[in-house]
């Protein structure tokens, strides 16, 4: 008889609330609904809930959906998702949870990996679950929000916060970067990205990078720093400077470094770092080359520098990654982007 454990997808159950909000409601689903392994199984089993028995359940659109399992779907939770809702009532008028809400809430089993979309946080805040944390909403919520929580340590200024057991995420598209930053959490980043490209968004956005960019869309009349970026990308290997990459662009580096930021949300130098960690991450995964020579071809120069930047950003040593997903078996990695 074999010794394998039985295989069982990771299950993540979407708590549908009143007044909801459909696109967010659609982004789990779309994000755990396509990581496959070897064998073609699909990684995750996603399901929608509501805190009533089976029904319908209200949007904030000219329509209603179907939900077809109620609030005891949670305790069969490996991962509950919560996305906004704009009728949370007394959750977001006075920070408390209405009877029904604790009732359901209160299925939910000790351990299970909880995240929220939008003002989703209200619920998990209201539940007493960030008191003492940091944690996210959209940009537009955030003063609101920390004068109801004054426990909280809410940051307005990143697209998502990962504390291991909760994570936040801001408002509409962050969502999808936190669905995907959980799912390369959970299986590296090869998957991540595959789930990245046939769903045609970016394959990462670093958890501190800012919500909002004062200039989202560049000035067709300004030059962009695009050109830069794409030089830099070729060159992970090589040391850069910013002056190299302001010299690509023919700006002063006083206004490539102001339009870079502008344009991409995180100072040059930390755009830098994100792109080294995440090709160390992909060469960890999908090859055998020591740590030295992921650390040279990376461009952290030492295996030592690489060392202390995949810690700060995984919480992991390049060592502890590697095993984790060059092996079978989900990750247990503890990963802190965004705090």
């Amino acid at each position: 008889m074999s010794s394998e454990p039985e295989f069982r997808p990771h299950r993540v159950v979407v708590l549908a609330l009143d007044g909801l909000l459909p696109f967010e409601l659609g982004i789990p689903h779309r994000i755990f609904g396509r990581p496959k392994d070897a064998e073609g199984r699909h990684l995750y089993e996603v399901v929608t809930c509501s805190i009533r028995p089976p029904g319908p359940v209200r949007t904030d659109a000219d329509f209603d959906i179907q939900v077809g399992c109620g609030p005891q779907a949670l305790a069969t939770a490996d991962t509950v998702i919560v996305p906004a809702s704009y009728e949370l009532g007394p959750v977001f008028e006075e920070g408390v949870l209405t009877d029904e809400l604790a009732a359901a809430l209160a299925h939910i089993r000790p351990g299970t990996r909880l995240a929220s979309i939008c003002t989703g946080v209200y619920v998990l805040a209201a539940a007493g679950l960030l008191d003492g944390r940091p944690a996210t909403t959209h940009w537009a919520d955030a003063e609101r929000f920390q004068r109801l929580f004054p426990k909280i340590k809410v940051d307005a200024d990143v697209l998502f916060i990962d504390e291991g057991d909760v994570l936040t995420s801001a408002g509409v598209a962050a969502g999808i970067d936190l669905c995907l930053h959980m799912v390369r959490r959970d299986h590296g980043t090869a998957i991540a990205n595959d789930v990245a490209r046939r769903t045609v968004v970016p394959p990462h956005r670093d958890g501190g990078q800012a919500q909002y960019i004062h200039r989202p869309v560049p000035d067709p009349q300004q030059a962009s720093t695009t050109s830069a970026r794409a030089w830099a990308l070729g060159r992970l290997h090589e040391p850069i400077q910013l002056r190299d990459m302001a010299e690509q662009e023919s700006m002063s580096v006083r206004t490539f470094t102001r339009r870079f930021r502008e344009e991409v949300g995180v100072s040059p130098g930390q755009w830098l770092t994100q792109q080294r960690v995440e090709r160390a991450r992909h060469l960890l995964e999908s090859t055998d080359l020591s740590v030295d020579q992921v650390a040279a071809d990376a461009g952290f120069g030492t295996a030592q520098s690489m060392r202390q930047h995949l810690q700060t950003a995984l919480g992991v040593t390049p060592t502890t990654y590697r095993r984790t997903f060059r092996t079978a078996g989900q990750a247990d990695v503890r990963v802190t982007s965004g705090t």
